[in-house]
């Protein structure tokens, strides 16, 4: 059985549906995904940035499929695929190259928690958690990772809550905090990483993790780190991540979450941590 997994969508979307995508690992299994998150697939035979397979220009008009793309969609006995799931012009373009189609929501609707949504829509069990599997790590640094970033304002617990966090940690624990910031988000001396295998080997490392409702939260989570996740807005019930090690604060306005509720789950958590 030769398997094409085709997963759109932000970082935390797809890390939540990682346990469903493995579940359909196959005798060959080619996974196409937004190029951040490629170095993250780890059970797959092929990985493919998504932007550079040219599967959008499915559907769009006259235009005409090139070549090379028709016939390598063509030799797969089953494509599975997130994408275009509200696109009746590219789910028949595709079937017209493939016919061996099967369509799913890109993501959840109802109550369910989006681990076991997406794992239901493959026949996987309920109960599954994202992992990103590394090498072990030697040496354990004596470190709290901080990102007090999201993809939304509402979703961000403002940032001289985190400095006031941080502080307030530095005179309890014999930490260091690590501040870790992406490309585009402004943060004097934070960490950056080229990769998101990068951030996450590195934050894997650390004693703790503490960030907003964010797919590096979410990436926190995947790699093993004890975790503490502030929610706002957003349901933790569908979108909490997944994890042995995860703990979710959740206040709604965000902003009114108190630091000291903040810094007693972290010592408590760092207490209990190895």
């Amino acid at each position: 059985m030769n398997r094409l997994l085709i997963r759109p969508g932000a970082i935390g979307d797809c890390i939540l549906s990682f346990p469903a995508l493995e579940y359909q690992k196959a005798d060959y299994t080619e996974v196409w995904i937004p190029s951040a998150l490629a170095p993250l697939v780890q059970f797959a035979d092929t990985v493919r940035p998504l932007a550079a397979c040219g599967i959008d220009l499915l559907g769009v008009g006259d235009l005409e499929v090139p070549a090379p793309l028709r016939e390598r969609l063509a030799r797969f006995d089953e494509i599975v695929s997130w994408y275009g799931f509200k696109r009746p012009e590219f789910r028949a373009a595709l079937e017209d190259i493939n016919p061996r189609c099967v369509f799913h929501a890109a993501l959840p609707d109802g109550r369910v928690h989006a681990v076991d949504f997406f794992a239901r829509q493959v026949g996987a069990p309920d109960g599954l958690c994202p992992r990103l599997r590394f090498s072990p790590v030697s040496i354990r640094r004596e470190a709290v990772v901080i990102h007090p970033f999201s993809g939304g304002r509402a979703k961000n617990w403002p940032l001289d809550r985190f400095r006031g966090l941080a502080d307030g940690l530095a005179e309890q624990m014999p930490c260091a905090v690590e501040w870790i910031a992406g490309p585009e988000e402004q943060l004097e001396g934070a960490l950056r990483f080229e990769s998101l295998r990068d951030l996450a080997e590195h934050v894997s490392g650390a004693r703790l993790y503490i960030g907003n409702d964010s797919g590096i939260t979410h990436l926190a989570a995947a790699s093993g780190v004890s975790t503490l996740a502030l929610f706002g807005p957003t349901e933790p019930e569908i979108w909490a991540p997944r994890g042995e090690n995860v703990t979710v604060l959740r206040e709604e306005p965000l902003e009114n979450l108190p630091v000291r509720v903040v810094l007693s789950a972290a010592s408590r958590l760092l207490g209990s941590s190895p």
